[in-house]
């Protein structure tokens, strides 16, 4: 569109004496804004850079609150396995498309595998999924390996509710984006579809994937 003015404009000033046609010079749009620097994690938090084909998220993962989650997230870290591997998947919440979550996983690899983790509920931990939370994705209470979300908005639904039936054990929340929720925004509005292997994530697979390029820990 500014183009479009920018032609018709030049034209209307082209003069009829033959004289040389008026330039216009259309002012440079400014570099997007560096975000804040952040302050220097706690004591306790382990502060990591994931890069990502959509930009760069910064992770501060509460060994603290969450030492088990922690520890097993740092080992797929460490072994540089999520490095190559994808954002595979964008769930948004129905009626209110701009919140859900995102997820990724690290690369398969052959044994040894690296086995599954204690289960840490929010009960024992007092985190919550909130917007910006990671937290280990699971089956059954125990299972969670490599796979993480990200919640982009409050989900108050993926903690630990005892008073309600069945596997109300919620999920493991771990950590918080401290930098980059704009870049988990837009993975979540990327376009999806379907992947026959997985019929139950219907409408949930991205299309494509966002590539991960590395996952580290910050010096």
């Amino acid at each position: 569109m500014q183009r479009r003015d920018f032609i018709t404009a030049a034209g209307a000033l082209a003069l009829t004496s033959g004289s040389a046609l008026a330039q216009t010079t259309a002012e440079p749009a400014p570099p997007p804004a560096a975000p804040p620097p952040l302050a220097p994690p706690a004591p306790g938090v382990v502060r990591l850079t994931m890069t990502t084909g959509a930009g760069v998220l910064i992770l501060d993962l509460f060994r603290d609150k969450a030492p088990l989650t922690v520890a097993n997230f740092l080992k797929y870290v460490d072994a540089h396995r999520y490095d190559g591997a994808k954002v595979f998947r964008a769930v948004r919440t129905e009626g209110a498309p701009t919140t859900g979550l995102v997820q990724f996983n690290a690369k398969p690899i052959p044994n040894p595998q690296i086995p599954p983790v204690a289960h840490e509920s929010t009960l024992k931990t007092g985190l919550k999924h909130l917007d910006g939370t990671l937290s280990l994705a699971r089956f059954a209470v125990g299972s969670g390996t490599s796979s993480v979300f990200i919640c982009v908005g409050d989900a108050p639904y993926l903690d630990a509710h005892p008073d309600q039936p069945g596997d109300n054990a919620g999920f493991a929340a771990f950590g918080q984006v401290a930098q980059g929720m704009d870049v988990a925004r837009a993975i979540l509005a990327m376009p999806t579809g379907d992947d026959p292997k997985i019929p139950w994530m219907k409408g949930q697979i991205l299309k494509p994937p966002v590539p991960i390029i590395s996952v580290r820990r910050k010096a």
